[in-house]
């Protein structure tokens, strides 16, 4: 995509809106990385002091879901953060807001709800899960 204003879905003037929103955005998931990393290594920290046999305690079964759990969470959120790192990149060039798969502009309605997204709705269902 060009940078020009006709072709940029946000140009370059109201692009700071966007940026500060995504960067709002990636602060609180840093800070939610922050938080689940704690609570992974707490996690770990507290079973490596009590040496519990997850198999055969009634406890571990728990323990090994919340562990599961927590580094699920804590996955989602990088992947997350890369996303909004990745919209950045997408605001610098000129592409933020234009569907990569289509090439059509984003609803801006979407953008509100999900700001790091890079498709259209319709291709969003499109993609195979």
């Amino acid at each position: 995509m060009s940078d020009s204003s006709d072709d940029a879905v946000f140009p370059p003037t109201g692009r700071e809106p966007v940026r500060e929103r995504l960067a709002a955005e990636r602060t609180g998931t840093s800070a939610r990385i922050a938080a689940l990393s704690r609570d992974f290594d707490g996690i770990v920290e507290a079973n490596a002091l009590v040496a519990i046999d997850d198999e055969h305690d009634p406890e571990g079964s728990s323990t090994a879901f919340e562990r599961a759990h927590i580094a699920a969470l804590l996955a989602q959120a990088r992947d997350h953060l890369a996303d909004l790192d990745r919209a950045l990149e997408r605001l610098e060039r000129g592409d933020y807001g234009r569907c990569e798969g289509c090439g059509e502009p984003i609803p801006v309605e979407r953008l509100e709800v999900r700001p790091a997204a890079s498709t259209c709705v319709r291709c969003a269902a499109a993609r195979p899960r």
